[in-house]
């Protein structure tokens, strides 16, 4: 079994030589680890993951052409279901489908009337603003009422969400699936005074048993997009009525936590093993 997982260039700014030893740990010399923005030949693998293909909203441009080019390659997940999900607008169409969601406010070129716009929805609340194509909360501004459109992200497309109170009161669930079946979650929580819970900015996680609502929009979500899913991470925060809505989907590099998971991710390792074995037999 020959496996690559795509990873960011040496200069990345966030840490992902521990997620790479952690692969490593479960695929040993199976696995070749490949720089997204110039991986070399990807045929002869039987598999192709970008895990850790962090930094692809800094050229989204290049990320989207890249996916063109893979086009034929066994890929984990499909390259249609990655183009999808590279922009959060995602989110909308899942809605359309029944999900239920942070609340969302599709901003094409985000300027004062679009603020004006989400303010007179979600009513005179803090708001989150963040690029449809995003990672690691780059860019990522919370605003507060009266506050003025950042000069950074003017005109970007935009997605602005009401502000929800449990993410820096209980915190954000991840649900993590491998080959359709779950395998953990955790309760990701940000640091004091703060509403990312990215461990860059002091965020903390901790094992948890899901809720069963939890684990229905979960089901849920996942349903909606019809597509035979390698891993997924479902991420969703508790509404204040006290039901569960979908913050994120991740389809295509998401930290899996598997220090978490209580196999330690072999169900993960055996997903893909088994996914190898279903290509090969044709």
């Amino acid at each position: 079994m020959r496996l690559a997982i795509l990873t960011p260039t040496d200069d990345y700014y966030v840490d992902w030589r521990t997620g790479a030893a952690d692969y490593r740990r479960l695929f040993g010399n199976a696995l070749s680890l490949r720089p997204w923005r110039e991986p070399g030949s990807l045929g002869g693998f039987d598999m192709i993951m970008p895990l850790l293909a962090w930094g692809y909203q800094r050229d989204p441009a290049l990320w989207v052409e890249l996916l063109s080019a893979w086009r034929g390659l066994p890929f984990a997940n499909p390259l249609a279901t990655l183009r999808w999900n590279t922009n959060k607008a995602y989110l909308l169409e899942l809605e359309a489908l029944g999900v239920p969601i942070v609340p969302s406010f599709l901003a094409p070129e985000f300027c004062q009337q679009d603020l004006d716009e989400a303010r007179n929805a979600f009513g005179d609340v803090e708001l989150v603003v963040k690029p449809t194509i995003s990672g690691g909360a780059e860019g990522t501004y919370r605003m507060h009422p009266g506050d003025p459109v950042p000069v950074d992200v003017m005109r970007r497309e935009m997605l602005i969400q009401p502000l929800i109170p449990a993410v820096a009161e209980e915190g954000e669930f991840s649900l993590f699936y491998f080959g359709g079946n779950f395998s953990h979650a955790i309760l990701k929580r940000p640091a004091s005074g703060d509403f990312r819970v990215q461990e860059q900015f002091g965020g903390t996680e901790i094992t948890i048993a899901p809720p069963s609502a939890a684990q229905i929009l979960a089901a849920t979500t996942l349903a909606a997009v019809k597509e035979q899913l390698l891993y997924a991470r479902v991420d969703m925060v508790r509404a204040p009525d006290g039901s569960f809505q979908l913050m994120e989907l991740e389809l295509i590099e998401p930290s899996l936590f598997l220090l978490h998971a209580a196999d330690g991710g072999a169900m993960f390792a055996e997903a893909v093993r088994r996914h190898v074995e279903k290509v090969r037999s044709g």
